[in-house]
């Protein structure tokens, strides 16, 4: 064990999937890296970016599997620090935008560790950008929510009823288990109408998008056959993208014959 540790912990936003939309920032980080602590929706490729005697530790969680809970991944920040130095927390998107970021940085401080964040480009709206869809939009869209799909309680975030009640963007993070709720929610303001989106894995290569109206969604989500992790957008602003136009085009070749 080395006697000039100085232990500190790192938290990096890696942002929505493609590993070219990290911030400079981000990678100066990792390349001072003692340890690397990396989420499932990272792009390993990004850990090239790590001095080769950088220790690479897996702690990603994904739905319903308990292998790697809060807080283990919280005291191995710690544990790490203290006995290596400096750790980088990788993690998807933003660490503060849903992300337990905060919470992290509560425990770690606790011990008397220091802490950084590095913001990361968050998915919630780089991910309808790369897709060409504007979360706002003059004369289309002035403000947007980004809400929960799954809270702590694994209910659907109570946010989304008072959301589809307004003409704003919502997009809703983790939700593609609560499609049907949402979509009830949406019908119930009398929003069945609306445009929606679903873009699975966003600006990597397995991206896959669907979109329809509210009342026809759930059915076009089946047979392309999305999942997870997938980011729902809902609103007119999903008709401004150019890559859907013709999802939303209506038949204007009229037949002369």
């Amino acid at each position: 064990m080395r006697n000039n540790i100085n232990p500190k912990v790192t938290l990096v936003g890696a942002g929505p999937g493609d590993p070219e939309l990290i911030t400079w920032k981000g990678i100066l980080a990792l390349s001072k890296a003692d340890v690397i602590l990396y989420d499932a929706l990272v792009d390993k490729s990004l850990l090239n970016h790590a001095p080769k005697t950088a220790i690479k530790v897996y702690v990603g969680k994904r739905n319903k599997v308990k292998g790697n809970p809060q807080e283990e991944t919280n005291h191995l920040c710690v544990y790490h620090a203290k006995k290596h130095g400096h750790v980088v927390r990788l993690k998807g998107g933003d660490p503060f935008v849903f992300g337990r970021g905060s919470e992290e940085v509560d425990y770690i401080q606790s011990f008397g560790v220091a802490t950084e964040v590095i913001p990361g480009i968050t998915s919630s709206v780089a991910v309808p950008a790369a897709a060409g869809i504007p979360v706002t939009k003059r004369g289309v869209s002035e403000s947007f929510w980004v809400i929960t799909g799954s809270t702590t309680a694994g209910k659907l975030s109570r946010d989304v009823e008072l959301a589809a009640q307004s003409t704003a963007t919502v997009v809703v993070l983790m939700g593609m288990g609560k499609l049907p709720e949402i979509v009830k929610l949406f019908k119930m303001s009398d929003r069945a109408s609306t445009p929606i989106a679903i873009i699975q894995s966003g600006t990597t290569k397995e991206e896959k998008i669907v979109a329809g109206n509210i009342e026809d969604i759930e059915e076009k989500a089946t047979l392309a056959g999305v999942g997870t992790p997938a980011i729902i957008i809902i609103g007119e602003v999903v008709r401004e993208s150019p890559r859907l136009m013709d999802v939303y085009r209506e038949a204007v070749y009229i037949d002369h014959h």
